[in-house]
Parts: C-alpha cells; structure tokens; sequence
C-alpha cells in the first residue's frame, strides 16, 4: 500500500512548480519558525516532502524536455553536415 506521502495528490500534482516551490518555501518557513504542534508539525513536515516531489517532477519533465530538444538539434546539425548520429 502507498501513503499520501510517497504519491503526490491529485491536486499537488496539479500546481505548476512556481506554485509547488512557494508553497514549499512557506511550509519550511513555518517549521524553522516553530510554535506548531507536533500533530501541525508532522503534517508540514508530510506537504513539504509531497511539494518537494512535485517540484522534482517538474524539473525532471523539464530537464527531459531540454534534452530531446538539444539532441534533435544536434541530429539536425549532424544531417546538415552530412554526418550520421552515433558514428
């Protein structure tokens, strides 16, 4: 069985990684800041590491998305230049 914890829900998934980060920053903001209890506390603590995974989503799709878009360009290149990719 998998916890809320280790599957962002629907709508975190949902938050652009702007939304995530700031979020995120107020939540250790909050705990840095203490006062909480340890019920509030454990409960940041659970919605940081959920936007923590939503913000690693986010930048995971993005470094994917540079990188298909820096290797068509250099197999355009190579194509232009009459090489072959991978030789």
């Amino acid at each position: 069985m998998t916890s809320e914890v280790e599957q962002p829900t629907a709508m975190s998934e949902a938050l652009g990684y702007e939304q995530a980060r700031d979020e995120l920053i107020e939540v250790v903001r909050r705990l840095e800041a203490g006062g909480t209890t340890l019920e509030e506390s454990l409960a940041l603590w659970e919605r940081g590491e959920e936007l923590a995974k939503v913000c690693r989503r986010r930048l995971d799709g993005a470094r994917a998305r540079l990188d298909a878009a820096l290797a068509e360009e250099d197999a355009e290149d190579a194509a232009a230049d009459g090489d072959t990719p991978g030789a």
